[in-house]
């Protein structure tokens, strides 16, 4: 995916730096990402749903907050209130490039931001949150050691995820204060929450709580095992495609019409894992599927392979063509199921040497009040199915090599 670095003016005046990442096709919805207490723009789980939505024709800016990653200022000055300022003035950059967010992310301390944030940006249509606290105070749990230092002399030094970080008063006061409550309850955007139960630094009865607090539309799906962070490839894909799928029923997503010479519109395949072979398969902004290898080929078995979405499309198609020339003929065909098998075999090709190439075994099942003759003639109509013919015949390949995409300063 094509991603533009850009920085904006934070809620106190510092440059913060943030990578907006843009869909290769037609930019249908623009996603603003909050990421969590400490982190950056950068961990694995914002760059998975950011590769997502991209798929999906939905760019999506993630950045810094103050002090932190390659922003600027500094982190010891922040606050949850200064986090939300840094969302407002993001989404107010996304709104004079014309991309203003429909969508809000959040992860952990960023999700409970992007709730408080949301009612003050226009044109938010739908919120998400994964791992997210409903009191921003649960955060202090992570340097309950230093509470009393950072009460008697105003600020102290904390190791978090193995770095040190320093932590004023203001900051502890400020998320004290804070009541996500109301904020969530006059919501007035659809709101997923997303969780894992084995969430070992912020409970799951914190979605409980978030979740009781919103109106409907609302939703709630569990991370299963993953960690707080969502490390492993795995889950920041399952929390991905969640997202993705969730949020078309919120945003309006239909793509213009498909360019010249393409009547389906572009499918597009992309590396989804780039140390294996599981490949993200989109279909304009709505329609996705995964394709992989299974373990025996260095795969990870996370979806059909190459051959299996051949005999998907050849199956596909017969189904469809016999039942449509059923219903032409108000014939009793009352269910269709095509079982496809691939092999290579031995077998003379078109140029007429003898070679290995490509079987399809196909098996149709017909179900309904049939004669002999109908069910005869459905199985010659099976033949001229358009990717039946397609398979037979041939078809043209037309390769050309584009242009590399650019990350712009």
């Amino acid at each position: 995916m094509p991603t533009e670095k850009l920085t904006f003016t934070g809620h106190a005046g510092d440059t913060l730096a943030a990578r907006l990442d843009l869909p290769e096709g037609p930019h249908l919805a623009t996603a603003l990402f909050a990421h969590c207490f400490t982190c950056s723009k950068d961990i694995p789980a914002a760059r998975r749903i950011a590769q997502r939505l991209a798929a999906m024709g939905i760019a999506v800016l993630r950045f810094d907050f103050t002090g932190l990653g390659h922003s600027g200022g500094e982190f010891k000055n922040t606050t949850f209130s200064s986090n939300v300022g840094d969302l407002h003035r993001a989404a107010e950059a996304l709104a004079e490039k014309g991309m203003a967010p429909s969508l809000l992310i959040g992860h952990s301390l960023g999700g409970a931001a992007v709730l408080k944030a949301a009612r003050g940006i226009t044109g938010i249509k739908a919120v998400a949150t994964i791992g997210a606290p409903f009191d921003p105070e649960h955060v202090t749990h992570n340097f309950t050691d230093a509470l009393e230092e950072i009460a008697q002399t105003g600020e102290a030094e904390v190791k978090l995820g193995g770095r040190p970080f320093h932590i004023k008063k203001a900051f502890v006061e400020d998320v004290a204060a804070e009541q996500l409550a109301p904020e969530i309850g006059a919501l007035k955007a659809a709101l997923l929450v997303l969780h894992a139960p084995l969430d070992a630094q912020v409970g799951i009865e914190n979605a409980t709580q978030i979740f009781s607090a919103a109106k409907h539309p609302k939703s709630f799906v569990t991370l299963d095992d993953a960690d707080h962070l969502i490390t492993r490839a795995e889950d920041a894909e399952y929390a991905a495609e969640v997202i993705a799928a969730w949020v078309g029923r919120y945003l309006d997503l239909r793509p213009p019409a498909p360019p010249p010479g393409a009547p389906e519109g572009i499918t597009r395949v992309a590396e989804a894992d780039p140390a294996g072979f599981l490949q993200d398969v989109n279909a304009g902004p709505i329609h996705h599927i995964q394709a992989d290898e299974p373990f025996a080929y260095g795969g990870t078995n996370r979806g059909m392979t190459p051959y299996q979405l051949v005999a998907a499309g050849l199956g596909a198609c017969t189904s469809m063509t016999l039942r449509m020339y059923a219903r032409q003929k108000g014939w009793p065909l009352t269910h269709v199921s095509v079982d496809v098998m691939h092999d290579k075999v031995h077998g003379q090709d078109a140029k007429g040497e003898y070679d290995r190439i490509d079987s399809f075994k196909r098996r149709i099942h017909l179900e309904g009040d049939l004669d002999e003759a109908q069910r005869t003639r459905l199985l010659e109509i099976a033949d001229k199915c358009p990717v039946h013919r397609t398979l037979e015949a041939g078809a043209q390949i037309v390769t050309e090599l584009a242009e590399p995409a650019k990350v712009t300063a």
